[in-house]
């Protein structure tokens, strides 16, 4: 599971010590709430099914990938499935490919994802043998369904603008700056990660 509400806090409470910018931030928004999704295959197939569309257009994929292949959407039987019967359910050709992919290494156990390696660069590895699953997407999975502290998603664009906020930075910091602004940070990133985001959008800041 991902971060746990008091997780997020002491991970904050740790950082806000070290940033007096930080500790404004939090006193004037409070704590996010967590963000936590289950681990596991299912998971990874929903971020498939879920790119580049809207939710409710993932949200009716998934209805008839299960009403197809059963609720648990075993592997075994995605990857039996014909090319129209899953067409038919809304994957496209590329994103066939992706969760045949998925699919592939779960099956052979190529990919172990009860089993990842502890170290966060050696577990995001792993995880981008998956077609279609880059870097973020495995930082994603890593931070919200296994509750790795220290995960930083410092490519995602909401957290460069979070961070530019939150640091009252005159531009969004790039990919490069976002890492060096909060290398102080370890290892809680995953904590300041999820409070960007709570802060991207707030009209209190």
């Amino acid at each position: 599971m991902g971060l746990t509400a008091s997780q997020i806090a002491a991970g904050l409470d740790h950082i806000a010590a070290l940033s007096p910018q930080m500790a404004g931030a939090i006193a004037r928004v409070g704590y996010p709430e967590p963000r936590i999704r289950p681990t596991g295959y299912a998971t990874l197939l929903r971020t498939i099914v879920g790119q580049q569309v809207s939710v409710a257009a993932a949200a009716s994929v998934w209805t008839k990938l299960e009403a197809l292949l059963g609720e648990d959407l075993p592997p075994h039987d995605l990857l039996a499935a014909d090319f129209d019967a899953l067409r038919a359910c809304g994957l496209s050709r590329q994103k066939q490919g992706y969760a045949r992919s998925l699919c592939e290494l779960v099956v052979s156990g190529e990919l172990n994802l009860t089993a990842l390696p502890e170290d966060d660069d050696a577990a995001i590895a792993e995880l981008t043998m998956i077609k279609g699953i880059g870097r973020w997407s495995a930082e994603i999975y890593l931070l919200f369904a296994e509750g790795r502290a220290d995960i930083w998603p410092a490519g995602d664009l909401a957290v460069q603008a979070g961070m530019a906020k939150l640091l009252g930075l005159a531009e969004r910091p790039d990919e490069r700056r976002t890492r060096v602004l909060a290398e102080a940070w370890r290892p809680h990133r995953g904590a300041a990660a999820i409070f960007t985001w709570h802060c991207y959008n707030n009209p209190a800041l």
